[in-house]
Order: C-alpha cells, then sequence, then structure tokens
C-alpha cells in the first residue's frame, strides 16, 4: 500500500503500531506472508483504503463458514529470480528445489482462489495462472527436498554415478584384502578403509610405512598410525576420482538444464509466487478481522464515529480487560477533551483511536462495531508518555512544549490530520499549564484537526462551552472495582476505595472549588441524562424493527397473494385456449368423417339435403372458431355420434334431425388428456386430479398425463398415493426424460 507521508515511525512506535501489525502477522501461514504484514503502512488514498478493506471483509465472510480456506507457505526466491535474469547462469540445487516448492504452492493456490471466484471476487482477483505443471514435475523428478540432484534427473547422470560406485568398489574391495593380508602388528587397532583428503587409505603402524609403501595422506596424533594409500591402489583411486570428477560434471550439467528450462518462465513465476505471498497476507488480515469480531469501516465518508471499539492489543477473544467504547463527533465537533481518574484509561483511548484509524488505512479492519466511519487521516501526530529526557536536561513539561511547539509548525497538522495528547497541560502549575492547554487546543480547533487531548485540570473542563468545536468526554470509573467504565473524575472516590483517612478526604473535598463540585455535579447530571435517553432509544430502535418486520411479512403476503392470483388466471386462460383448440380439433375431424359419411349417402339423398348437412357443420366450425370453449352449441348443430345413430336409423332423417330442445340431455363430458397441478397445494390439486380421472374414464381415454413438477416431492406423492387407491387405474409410471420425466405421471386405465 502507499506510504502515508504523514506518520513518523516515531509516531508509529509511540502508538505500538508495530506491535499491532505483528498481532495480525500471526494468522500468516509462512515467514513471507507474516512479513508481508508487518510491512504494511498507512495508505492515504480512500479508493484504496476502501478497496483493501472490502477485500478483508469478503474473505472474512466466507472464513466464518468455512475455516478450511488456508493459504500455503512459499519459501523465499528473490536471489534465485534474480539469477534466472542472468544469461548464462545456473542455480545451485537448493534454489532450484525452492522454485520447485513455490512452484506447488502456485498450482494449490490458483486452484483455491479459482474456486472461491463465485463467492469472493475480490479475493479471487489476485489469482494469475501458474507456470506450466511440467516444471514443477521436472524439478520434483531431478531434486530432493533438499535440492540434490537425484540419478533420475538424466540417464548420462545415472550412468556416472554408476561408474563411481564401481569403481569404489573395486577399491574399497582391493583395500580390504590388503589390510587383511597385514600382520598383525602392521595394522593400527580396529583398522579399517577409510578416506582421508578425498583418497582411500588403510592405517597401518608407522613401523610398518617402509615396508608396505605408498603415499601418506595423514597421521594420528601420537604419530603411532599412519593412513597409508598404498601403491597398488594409486590407479584404482585415480579412476575413483575421474568417475567422481564426470559424475559432479553431469550434476552440473542437470543444473544447467533445469536453469535454462526455467529461464524463459521467470516472470510467470515471479507473478505466482508474489501471487501466493499476497494470498498469504490476505489471509492473515481476514483471520485476524473473525478473530476480534472487527466489521470493515465506512473510509472517508463523515466525521470520526467509533462503535464498540477496543485497543487492538488488548482486544482478544473472551477478553474481559478490555473496555469497548463509542466515540462519535459531529460535523462540526473536532476537538475532543477526554478528562477522568489517571487509572481510567484516557492514555489507552487515544492510543486505541489512533491504532484503529492507522490499521484501517494499512487494510486491516480493526476490532470496531459495525456502522463506524473513519475520516482518512493524511497526518498523525502524537505527544504520549512521559518525555523527560536527563541528557537533553529537559523536565517532562519541558518535553511537552517542545513536543507541541513541533506539531504546531508542521503544516500537516490541520484538516485532515489526527493530534493525540496525552495529559496536556500537565507537569507545571495548574493555571499556566491549564492557559496553555487552552491556547493549544484552540489553535488547532482553528485550524480543523481532529484532536484528542487527555486532561485532569479542572479548568479546561469549561473550554467545551467556551469554545465551537470542543466538546468534553469522560471515563466513568467503578470504585467498587477500580476499573473504567467510560462520567466525571473519581479522584476522590478512588482516594476513598485505597483507604486514605475520612477525615483527610473530608478536607479534600472541602478544597475542591466550589465551581469545579457544580460542574461535578452538572456532568453528574448530564451522564444520568445520557444514559437515560440511550436506553430509550434503544427500545425505540427495538420497537421500530419489530414494526418493520411486520410489515414485511404483509407485503411478503401480498406479493404471494398476488403471484397466485396471477398464476391462477394465466391457467384459467391457458385451459381456455386448450378446449378450443381440441374442440376445434373435434369439429374438423367431425367434418371430415362427415363429408366421408355423405359420399357414401349420395345414392340414398337428394344434393340439396347433402347441401344442408354440410352447412350446419360448417356453421358449427365457425361458431367454435370465434367462441370460447364450453359455451353451449348453436341451434341446429349435431354432434358425429348422433350423426352416425341417426344414420343407422335413416339417413335421410338424420340429415333432417330438428334442432334439440330444451329439455334434450346434456352433451357428452369432453375429458383432456392431460391436466397440470404446477403451482397447488396438495389440498388444492386434490380434488381437480380426482375429477380429471373421472373425466377421462367417462370419455373412455385410453391414457391421462398429470403434470405435478418434481420440486420438494409432497405433490408427486400424493398424485401416485390416489391413482394406487383408484381401481380404474391399470398402471402408472414416470414419462420419459424427454417428455417430464419425475415431473410427469403418465397414467393407463382399465379397459
Amino acid at each position: 500500500m502507499t506510504v502515508g507521508g504523514g506518520v513518523a515511525p516515531s509516531v508509529l512506535e509511540t502508538l505500538e503500531f508495530p506491535a499491532a501489525l505483528e498481532r495480525v502477522a500471526a494468522h500468516a501461514a509462512g515467514p513471507l506472508g507474516a512479513a508481508r504484514v508487518t510491512r504494511r503502512t498507512p495508505a492515504t488514498d480512500p479508493a484504496a483504503i476502501r478497496a483493501a478493506l472490502a477485500q478483508v471483509a469478503e474473505l472474512a465472510a466466507l472464513l466464518l463458514t468455512d475455516d478450511a480456506i488456508r493459504a500455503e507457505p512459499v519459501p523465499d526466491i528473490t536471489a534465485a529470480l534474480e539469477l534466472l535474469g542472468v544469461p548464462g547462469s545456473a542455480l545451485e540445487g537448493a534454489a532450484l528445489a525452492r522454485l520447485g516448492g513455490a512452484l506447488a504452492a502456485a498450482r494449490i493456490v490458483a486452484g483455491d482462489l479459482a474456486r472461491l471466484a463465485a463467492d469472493a471476487p475480490r479475493t479471487a482477483a489476485l489469482r494469475v495462472d501458474p507456470p506450466p505443471n511440467e516444471l514443477a514435475q521436472r524439478l520434483a523428478v531431478s531434486l530432493d527436498a533438499d535440492g540434490q540432484v537425484q540419478d533420475g534427473a538424466s540417464r548420462a547422470l545415472a550412468r556416472a554415478r554408476r561408474a563411481v560406485r564401481e569403481a569404489r568398489a573395486r577399491l574399497v574391495h582391493k583395500l580390504d584384502a590388503m589390510l587383511a593380508g597385514l600382520d598383525p602388528t602392521e595394522r593400527a587397532p580396529d583398522a579399517a578403509v577409510t578416506v582421508r583428503e578425498g583418497r582411500y587409505v588403510i592405517p597401518v603402524r608407522s613401523t610398518a610405512r617402509a615396508r608396505i609403501g605408498g603415499i601418506v595422506h595423514d597421521e594420528s596424533a601420537t604419530r603411532a598410525t599412519v593412513f597409508l594409500e598404498p601403491p597398488e591402489v594409486i590407479e584404482l583411486g585415480n579412476a575413483l576420482r575421474a568417475a567422481e570428477v564426470e559424475e559432479q560434471r553431469e550434476v552440473l550439467q542437470v543444473l544447467r538444464d533445469l536453469t535454462e528450462l526455467l529461464r524463459p518462465h521467470r516472470d510467470a513465476i515471479a507473478a505466482a509466487w508474489e501471487m501466493c505471498v499476497a494470498f498469504d497476507d490476505l489471509c492473515a488480515r481476514a483471520r485476524y478481522a473473525v478473530e476480534v469480531n472487527g466489521f470493515a469501516p465506512a473510509i472517508g465518508t463523515g466525521p470520526l464515529e467509533i462503535r464498540n471499539g477496543r485497543h487492538p492489543l488488548l482486544a482478544s477473544p473472551g477478553s474481559e480487560v478490555v473496555v469497548p467504547f463509542d466515540l462519535v463527533l459531529a460535523p462540526d465537533e473536532c476537538t475532543v477533551l477526554v478528562s477522568g481518574p489517571n487509572t481510567g484509561g484516557k492514555t489507552v483511548l487515544i492510543k486505541a483511536v489512533g491504532l484503529l484509524a492507522l490499521m484501517a488505512q494499512s487494510g486491516i479492519i480493526p476490532p470496531i462495531g459495525p456502522q463506524s466511519t473513519l475520516p482518512v487521516f493524511t497526518g498523525v501526530f502524537a505527544d504520549i508518555g512521559d518525555r523527560q529526557s536527563i541528557a537533553a536536561s529537559l523536565s517532562t513539561f519541558s518535553a511537552h512544549v517542545a513536543a507541541l511547539r513541533d506539531i504546531l509548525e508542521r503544516d500537516g497538522a490541520g484538516a485532515g490530520a489526527l493530534v493525540l495528547l496525552d495529559e496536556i497541560g500537565s507537569g507545571t502549575d495548574p493555571a499556566e499549564g491549564g492557559a496553555l492547554a487552552t491556547a493549544v487546543l484552540q489553535t488547532l480547533t482553528r485550524r480543523r484537526a481532529v484532536t484528542l487531548a487527555t486532561t485532569h485540570l479542572g479548568a479546561l473542563k469549561q473550554l467545551a462551552a467556551e469554545t465551537v468545536g470542543i466538546v468534553n468526554a469522560s471515563l466513568q470509573f467503578d470504585a467498587d472495582t477500580l476499573t473504567p467504565t467510560y462520567g466525571r473524575s473519581y479522584g476522590l472516590a478512588i482516594a476513598r476505595r485505597l483507604g486514605i483517612a475520612p477525615d483527610v478526604l473530608e478536607i479534600a473535598e472541602r478544597a475542591v472549588p466550589r465551581a469545579e463540585r457544580a460542574l461535578d455535579a452538572l456532568l453528574a447530571t448530564v451522564e444520568a441524562r445520557a444514559r437515560e435517553l440511550e436506553t430509550k432509544e434503544q427500545e425505540l430502535a427495538a420497537r421500530d424493527a419489530s414494526v418493520r418486520a411486520d410489515a414485511e411479512k404483509l407485503d411478503l403476503r401480498g406479493a404471494e397473494l398476488a403471484a397466485r392470483e396471477r398464476d391462477v388466471k394465466a391457467r384459467a386462460q391457458g385451459l381456455e385456449r386448450e378446449a378450443r383448440e381440441q374442440t376445434r380439433a373435434y369439429l374438423l375431424e367431425a367434418r371430415k368423417k362427415v363429408e366421408e359419411a355423405l359420399g357414401r349417402a349420395r345414392a340414398a339423398v337428394d344434393e340439396a339435403t347433402a347441401k344442408e348437412a354440410r352447412r350446419l357443420v360448417e356453421s358449427a366450425l365457425e361458431e367454435t372458431a370465434g367462441g370460447t370453449a364450453g359455451e353451449k352449441p348453436r341451434e341446429g348443430w349435431m354432434s358425429l355420434d348422433e350423426l352416425k345413430r341417426a344414420r343407422k336409423a335413416s339417413p335421410s332423417a338424420a340429415l333432417h334431425r330438428p334442432p334439440p330442445s330444451s329439455t334434450a340431455p346434456a352433451p357428452e363430458v369432453e375429458a383432456a388428456t392431460e391436466i397440470s397441478l404446477i403451482g397447488l397445494r396438495v389440498a388444492e390439486a386434490e380434488p381437480l386430479l380426482v375429477k380429471a380421472l373421472d373425466d377421462a374414464v367417462r370419455a373412455d381415454l385410453p391414457s391421462l398425463r398429470v403434470i405435478h413438477g418434481k420440486g420438494t416431492g409432497a405433490l408427486r406423492q400424493r398424485v401416485h398415493e390416489v391413482l394406487s387407491a383408484d381401481s380404474r387405474v391399470k398402471r402408472f409410471g414416470f414419462a420419459p426424460p424427454s417428455q417430464g420425466g419425475h415431473g410427469v405421471t403418465v397414467v393407463e386405465f382399465r379397459a
């Protein structure tokens, strides 16, 4: 992240920012990820800060439900990457092994990031395509974990190492035989073949040296034993040395080949390695956010507003040491004067505010609650702690004055700056110290710097009433437990709790100026009123939330009813269209058969009678095409069955049948070959299914398609229960996959 030029290293140390980063870095998977966290510095670009915090919040939300998301530790390959950029260079085995480890980790991380793309697109943006997998596989075959070249790296190396083993075996066998052939008085105690200066030798008595001959490569401390290479094995030793040189030449060739294999992919390797380190850094920050239950604050959208803030070095799961605090500034407020007892945590409070702001600007979600807002501070200044310097001949007060001078002289100590002043005006006469503190605070307020100052000087408590932009705040204190809560100064209460004599306390209370006592009483009243208002506000908020929830339920119910109404209307229209189409098809078929009947009846009737029959059929077709399904047929229309029955009785009478009277029986039931129960509840669907079965049986249909959908399976189960209990059903089963599969049941009826 961009380094914020307005934060001096001394201020970061004063606020213990490096220690806070160490807390975050402890969650990293490897040392490089941890180092990346500890090197983070505050940025001043609001867009970059928002993007960094949004990325952390996104991953932290996933970690709440999937703790298996892990970064992969990677070794430091900086030097190896630099050497890959030098043409002709060759990496050592250890460096190549580290590159192989980085490549393996990069492939795992790239796969994990790809799987997170749907749920965490900001996190997945870190992903880069890893180098070809063949590189890691080649390194794994060629090198062991320590970087030693393995025999399988090349055939030439395998042959060279086999030659070394054979030459060594011949040499050792020869020396063993020679050592066994020596007189016991010539052999050293516990003598065995060994190596000195890279040559294989045997230990013999120095007195036997002249008789045996050869080259002495070493001798014992007492010079009683010499390590001798006999002349008979010198050539065997030379052959072994030559084989070893050939082996080293082949090892170096393997290292050169591996280096040249990796060199074209240097940039891809560097990018993949950076992806692993960046993901480790991000995972560490996300895990820290989960641990401290932190929420990403709004950045640069309003004045300082910290909800449920906790000091980062005190916040830990289940900790009762840290006391959460709320600090909310109105748009016209920029200076907060914090008063309270010496043990009340005033310094902890202002350091916590500074740390929370610095961590957020460094891309770390600090331990704060939701609905918090942090400005982007372009400069942070602090005068905290005892600055007494014997070497510089500075008293505590002088050191504080020098620090105030440095802050006031800085150009950045204005709008956009955060100034933290601890015990301002202390260390000297209260009247003069209070006057100096008043002047400094009024100056910083005019400059619109966000200033948090602690004091126990009573004179400064009236400053907020006299200066626009300055507000009072105080840390409440539990006099029974001697712990800060977050009110007034409780100095005398603390003294009483610690056992100061009552007569001394009585004198002290009388010595407190009347105005001071009146101000403390006023603060107590204000605190009580504030707590009362806060309680009422919480009650109203809860009531408002309940009302909103009820309204949302009503809106949802209304939407469901509207959707149900639209669905019913759509089904009715669909059924109407289907009935109309079926009626049309029926009449077309009837006309076709009537035409055939007319052809056969021509010999029995005259042409005028045939024309009349044709006219009646055409009239019925036109009426059905223009009307709606289910309407009564027009006068003079007869069904095909009626026409057939009339023709059997008398062809001529059938063609001249009079219109049916109002007392004639109703036409036969027209049954659909398919029924849809989609969108209906079980109770609604069952009567429709039974009616469809009745209609199909009366219409003598061979089968019926029941569309019930897949859904939860409750409707399908009830359909099958009804069909199983109906004796008219021969069998039923699911439709083929291309015709609806398990969402459609086909019913066959008994003949």
